[in-house]
């Protein structure tokens, strides 16, 4: 409910809105006349919402001022005492605080959440026609924004020239060129996960685990591992005429179980640590919420999915077929890792995390993680022999469901939720 806030005046070219965006959709106009009241009481209020859906918002709960009238009005926000906070970019607010177009103002932590948004009302020549014009309007070069680094995603942007210029670099190379492919699509779906978590975690930590994944793979353990599981268990991948239950069992057992226990291992390592290290190093390194566990889990998987692939399937297709089919196979391989081995260990990751959090059910926990995560390992292999393309596409779409959903529960769950920087889709956090 919005009362009185017509836009319309004769002098205008913009006028302020604020735009709800969750949890329910909505839009409301600023007046620069008076003050905006925002709050549960239909009697004084402007923006009035619901008090049996907003129980976390106040009577009166903030208000908006306009600290300057003209073409390009000004706002500023301060909180009226309400009992669970205003906060502006996740800052909360102690004092009248000035707004910004774009500026996210939630009320409360769990509370309704709006953007303040400009609309022009006239056609607008400039937007700023009192001011000259600079040299970092000229050269936006110049006006160096203190997140330009985050923002900008200048690092990825960084990583990609030296990417390109060590492709062409290497292009008479085919092993040196597979690996340089190989590591800038892994490190790209690495990172699409790390943005999805929102959680800052060193990057020597991330890739200590991916290192101890490959050298994990290549000590003895690896042998041992494919013996007990192979040999000892009913783990044979090859058997002669399987049917769909055998295939899958023996995929389970000798692919699923071994392999993930295999990219546990460096989790577990950092667990430990996280238990033995004095701080602050304890915090970082170690698995303290699910976010840290799909984070560790996903470099493990990417480690295992660089050794897999450059180690023994792109050398025997390209052994046998050439160097264009070994491409063929690197780069669907490494990219499929997003919804693959990162996947997986994501998930187990998850798990991990979240029975710190829940100690009295870790081992009820740590099963589901680990059967769950070697049950969608075994699909994918037989459904890679059974199903084809489709039945790949079906079961690599569930695996990424699968992760995702940890995702968005481990950012719920996160002790460290307000400091987590992650891209918010549709109001989600």
């Amino acid at each position: 409910m919005n009362r009185d806030r017509s836009p319309l005046h004769p002098t205008l070219k913009y006028a302020g809105v604020l735009r709800q965006v969750s949890p329910e959709v909505g839009q409301f106009w600023l007046s620069q006349e008076d003050v905006t009241i925002i709050g549960r009481d239909p009697a004084t209020c402007h923006i009035v919402l619901d008090a049996h859906i907003y129980t976390s918002v106040s009577r009166h709960h903030a208000q908006l001022t306009c600290q300057k009238r003209g073409s390009i009005p000004v706002w500023a926000i301060a909180d009226l005492g309400s009992v669970n906070g205003t906060y502006v970019n996740q800052q909360r607010v102690e004092t009248s605080t000035v707004l910004k177009a774009g500026d996210r103002i939630q009320l409360g932590r769990q509370g309704p959440e709006f953007v303040l948004e400009y609309l022009p009302l006239t056609e607008v020549v400039s937007t700023q026609p009192d001011q000259p014009l600079t040299l970092t309007q000229l050269l936006p070069i110049f006006a160096i924004h203190p997140d330009w680094v985050r923002k900008a995603y200048l690092v990825p942007g960084i990583v990609t020239v030296v990417a390109v210029i060590l492709l062409f670099a290497t292009a008479g190379s085919p092993d040196a060129f597979k690996v340089i492919l190989a590591l800038y699509l892994g490190s790209a779906a690495y990172y699409f996960i790390y943005q999805l978590c929102g959680k800052r975690k060193p990057a020597w930590v991330l890739l200590g685990t991916l290192t101890l994944e490959i050298l994990i793979l290549q000590s003895p353990i690896l042998p041992a591992m494919i013996y007990v599981f192979r040999t000892v268990l009913p783990g044979q991948l090859h058997p002669p005429h399987p049917s769909f239950w055998v295939l899958f069992s023996r995929n389970f057992i000798g692919a699923g179980l071994m392999e993930e226990l295999l990219k546990a291992l460096p989790i577990i390592v950092a667990y430990g640590l996280g238990r033995w290290l004095p701080s602050p190093w304890k915090q970082k390194v170690g698995v303290w919420e699910p976010l840290d566990g799909i984070l560790l889990g996903a470099a493990a998987g990417l480690g295992f999915t660089w050794t897999e692939t450059l180690g023994q399937y792109v050398p025997s297709i390209a052994g046998q077929f050439g160097n264009l089919a070994g491409l063929q196979v690197l780069i669907p391989r490494v990219l499929g890792s997003l919804t693959g081995h990162m996947a997986y260990t994501g998930y187990l990751g998850y798990c991990v995390g979240l029975s710190v959090l829940r100690p009295h059910r870790a081992p009820l926990i740590l099963m589901v993680g680990l059967g769950l995560a070697a049950f969608l390992h075994a699909l994918w292999n037989t459904a890679a022999a059974r199903f084809g393309p489709m039945g790949l596409a079906v079961v690599g779409i569930l695996a990424y469901v699968f992760l995702t959903a940890a995702i968005l529960k481990a950012r719920q769950l996160s002790p460290t939720r307000s400091q987590n920087f992650a891209t918010r889709f549709y109001g989600y956090r």
